[in-house]
């Protein structure tokens, strides 16, 4: 099958098109014709070598996918060739033809979804869902702080932590990002550099701080977050696009007893009421428009280098997709 592989961490040149063997679904797996794959900041990760849970190498990237199951192995029984799936996997492989994970870990689609549409959700759209619900549970009412809000996560927190009724505050790198996030409810939007953060979310809570802050920055960013939370609030990580945090989280929570979490979406147990309720919750919105998957566009499976070269120079304002099969 044809895969773009990283034969050892690194930039951009370890990005290489090659001829792989096939994947065989195991007991208990699930193997997918990949139709597309949606990019994440994790790839980008994945090849530097910089991903926090550990990979082997040579390795292929992209943890979701979208496509058509080709095969079940012993076991499983949900799932049957010819279903229309999204999938995901925190070890990779969806740049590739064929894509193989674990029954839980595969989602049937309704008819009404796109192809598009199901591989740009089942990663950053129930990673922001279970930040918000299953461990932020946002209130209506609630401020929430995102940084960078003009991304795919954020975008997605934008429109879930509205749908909930909260108010979402965010923070971007570069000018022009705000307007997507504007567009989908945020009520304010700071461009780092030109203003400070910190501040304006204590100004709009009256002093108080917001009651969640998601951050995806880490390093000084995040430090500085804590200041914006309120008593009692609570701070989720889910990246270190700015760097490694300081050493200091015990510290920065005690003064106002903030509680702090290192999100990550292979957590959540698929078969709880929360993933249940978090896959009705963004399908459905999907499939009725109520929610939006923030496509910005789709590259070609010989152009993974220049889509990720993309991500990583922080103009993208929405989701990336890799088209595998037509």
């Amino acid at each position: 099958m044809r895969a773009v592989v990283v034969k050892t961490p690194g930039g951009l040149d370890e990005l290489a098109l090659a001829d792989m063997p096939a994947p065989e679904a195991g007991p208990g797996e699930v193997l997918v014709r990949v139709a597309f794959c949606g990019l994440n900041w994790a790839d980008a990760m994945i090849r530097r070598g910089t991903y926090p849970h550990p990979f082997t190498y040579p390795v292929i990237p992209g943890v979701e996918v979208s496509g058509t199951v080709v095969a079940v192995g012993a076991g499983v029984t949900r799932i049957k060739p010819g279903d229309r799936v999204a999938a995901f996997h925190e070890k990779g492989g969806g740049y590739a033809e064929l894509f193989r994970t674990i029954a839980d870990w595969t989602i049937p689609i309704p008819d009404t979804l796109s192809l598009e549409a199901a591989a740009s959700f089942p990663v950053q759209a129930l990673t922001a869902w279970h930040m918000l619900h299953t461990v932020g549970r946002v209130r209506a009412g609630d401020r929430v702080l995102v940084h960078a809000i003009g991304g795919g996560v954020g975008l997605w927190c934008t429109q879930l932590a509205v749908r909930a009724g909260a108010d979402v505050i965010g923070t971007i790198g570069t000018a022009g990002k705000e307007k997507k996030p504007l567009a989908f409810g945020a009520s304010r939007v700071v461009l780092n550099g030109t203003e400070d953060f910190v501040p304006v979310a204590l100004e709009m809570t009256g002093g108080r701080g917001v009651a969640l802050a998601i951050d995806s920055l880490g390093a000084s960013t995040l430090d500085r977050t804590f200041d914006a939370v309120r008593k009692l609030g609570h701070i989720i990580s889910i990246g270190e696009a700015e760097g490694l945090p300081y050493q200091n989280i015990r510290e920065r929570i005690l003064p106002r007893s903030q509680t702090f979490t290192r999100f990550h979406l292979g957590h959540v147990d698929p078969m709880s009421p929360e993933w249940a309720a978090g896959l009705a919750d963004v399908i459905g919105g999907l499939a009725d428009g109520t929610l939006q998957a923030p496509i910005d566009r789709i590259y070609e499976l010989a152009d993974a280098r220049a889509m990720q070269e993309h991500i990583e120079s922080r103009r993208l304002s929405g989701k990336l997709l890799l088209r595998v099969a037509g």
